[in-house]
């Protein structure tokens, strides 16, 4: 748990900054033994909308407009407490477990006052509050649209049973199974059937039939976008730095088991990427990008996106100055933007897993497998990227539904490999 004194420092930091995504504050006023602002089912919706997001931060005694440190008096502070622990169990369904801290921050004079510190983590479970399914989309509360909602509940109860890429499929029976795709699981002579359920390929229908999993769709079938919608990459080139149809110089939707929809979208890269050369008096080659980050972003964009999302599409967009991949669904679990290149985590952990063991990588990156899961996955992307461009890469997370990531371009006037040439070439001279 993180001590007193970091909480005040982190709180005082946040206090400066204002609200966001992850935090909110709000000002209270207690008479008597009742809290009579904020209203109950205000404050109810805002813990349900952390909840049903990422998680996120409640501050009682700060106000949201002015930012300043009101605080609530000694004597008040077990009544608001009381107050936190009855709405979060009364008025939220189901019942919402809640972390409180009493905490001294000082005013704008420098006293201290006390607040109350409220942290609500990410649930398993899709709460609803007095103004129904709502969900925390920057440093407001929104309500959920219907198909936002269906794919909550089915995220989170699948999360609570099984994992959503080994979930049956429905109507996708042991007939969709392409032989060719199947045969390089199969070792020995146990029954086929065995051997694909154990890979968690298979697995048994409401009728107590042998059905395809997510993850069987994905790696057993040739077209998994007929059983899970636009399952596939889309992928453009453009002449110039705006999404402009005029402007278009090459469009190809890799399809096929997502095997060949990542070789596809790395060789769509490759032949539309430009490499300039230059003589200095031997001939450098300057490409854009580096090839073994941009395979490794297609493979983390197709083998973690949320197969769950219908409708929604990886897009991989090659503009003349950068590298654009828009992948559906949020980060999974804890994992934050800034938190990416420290940690890994899994959103499709059985998909992974049988990339890393059955799948090899192109013979251009130098890798073994299509995953090598050492998790240096984003390391690498961002590292190899910023020596090629001299800029690092950049993430970001649309409303906790799209994670895009942009790669820069190199080229003659900001590039890594020719800085490093000029270096030498100057320590030569010397």
């Amino acid at each position: 748990m993180i001590s007193t004194t970091e909480l005040v420092r982190e709180l005082i930091y946040q206090i400066r900054l204002g609200e966001d995504s992850a935090y909110e504050f709000k000002a209270i006023t207690v008479q008597g033994s009742r809290v009579t602002k904020p209203h109950s089912d205000g404050i109810a919706d805002e813990l349900a909308a952390f909840a049903n997001a990422s998680g996120g931060i409640l501050v009682l005694g700060v106000n949201d407009k002015t930012r300043e440190v009101e605080g609530i008096t000694h004597v008040d502070l077990d009544t608001v407490e009381q107050w936190l622990t009855n709405l979060a169990s009364q008025l939220i369904d189901p019942p919402l477990p809640i972390e409180t801290r009493l905490v001294e921050i000082p005013d704008q004079q420098g006293e201290a006052k006390p607040v109350v510190w409220v942290r609500v983590n990410k649930s398993l479970f899709v709460h609803r509050s007095p103004a129904g399914y709502v969900h925390r989309v920057g440093s407001s509360k929104r309500a959920m649209s219907p198909d936002l909602l269906a794919r909550l509940f089915q995220q989170r109860s699948m999360a609570r049973l099984i994992r959503f890429d080994e979930q049956w499929v429905p109507g996708a029976s042991r007939d969709a199974i392409d032989p060719e795709l199947k045969a390089r699981f199969l070792r020995g002579n146990l029954p086929e059937a065995l051997q694909l359920k154990k890979l968690y390929l298979l697995r048994e229908d409401e009728n107590q039939q042998p059905g395809l999993t997510v993850t069987g769709v994905l790696l057993l079938t040739r077209r998994p976008a007929e059983f899970l919608s636009s399952a596939y990459v889309q992928c453009v080139a453009y002449s110039g730095t705006e999404r402009n149809a005029d402007y278009q110089l090459d469009a190809q939707d890799c399809d096929g088991p997502v095997d060949e929809q990542i070789q596809q979208a790395f060789s769509f890269v490759k032949r539309n990427m430009r490499t300039e050369a230059v003589k200095r008096p031997g001939r450098i080659d300057i490409p854009q990008y580096d090839l073994g980050a941009v395979y490794e972003a297609v493979v983390n964009a197709v083998a973690h996106r949320d197969y769950a999302m219908h409708g929604a599409r990886i897009r991989l967009h090659l503009f003349a100055d950068r590298l654009e991949i828009s992948t559906p669904g949020g980060l999974p679990n804890s994992l934050t933007v800034d938190s990416m290149d420290a940690n890994s985590i899994s959103r499709n952990e059985t998909l992974v897993n049988l990339l890393s063991r059955y799948y090899p990588a192109d013979p251009s990156t130098r890798r073994q497998n299509m995953i090598e899961r050492r998790g240096e996955g984003v390391p690498t992307i961002i590292g190899a990227s910023e020596r090629l461009s001299l800029r690092r890469p950049r993430y970001e997370q649309t409303d906790n539904t799209e994670l895009k990531l942009t790669i820069y371009a190199a080229s003659r006037e900001s590039n890594g490999l020719l800085a490093h040439f000029v270096e030498d070439e100057d320590r030569t001279d010397d």
